[in-house]
């Protein structure tokens, strides 16, 4: 708890209230929504692992309700996508102050990034040369 919460008397650990209102309608993820949530979460892990040393902050979300991109790094990613799992929904979260959309990708570039460095590391020997030499590159056609 700060000062902010305790001035104005609110914090989640003390009211039951804190939050949105509609969390306790929400029904549990069906089986096979709950898998989907598990492989998001673990198809995150390989985007940070992979694109973090490259400077990507995160993800860059399309959002419904306001019909903005929401920039949202990888860690507050990670905790919507558990609490997906534990409650059925995420919350509603504060957006980073001024991001730089450069420092985001989209999930479809994130997962294509990761398909294309399983493809290369497909195709690489052990020595570090590429695979055989009957191999075809696109920039052969």
């Amino acid at each position: 708890m700060d000062a902010w919460d305790d001035a104005f008397g609110a914090s989640p650990d003390r009211d039951p209230d804190f939050g949105p209102d509609d969390r306790s309608g929400q029904p549990p993820l069906t089986m096979e929504e709950r898998a989907g949530v598990l492989d998001d979460l673990a198809e995150l892990e390989v985007f940070r692992t992979l694109l973090e040393p490259t400077g990507v902050k995160g993800i860059v979300v399309d959002c419904p309700d306001c019909d903005e991109e929401h920039h949202v790094d990888w860690a507050l990613m990670q905790a919507n996508l558990r609490q997906l799992l534990d409650e059925g929904q995420t919350g509603r979260h504060e957006p980073p102050f001024d991001p730089d959309p450069d420092d985001y990708v989209s999930w479809d570039y994130a997962s294509g990034y990761a398909d294309g460095v399983a493809a290369l590391a497909e195709h690489e020997e052990p020595s570090g040369r590429h695979g055989s030499a009957g191999g075809k590159h696109a920039r052969d056609d």
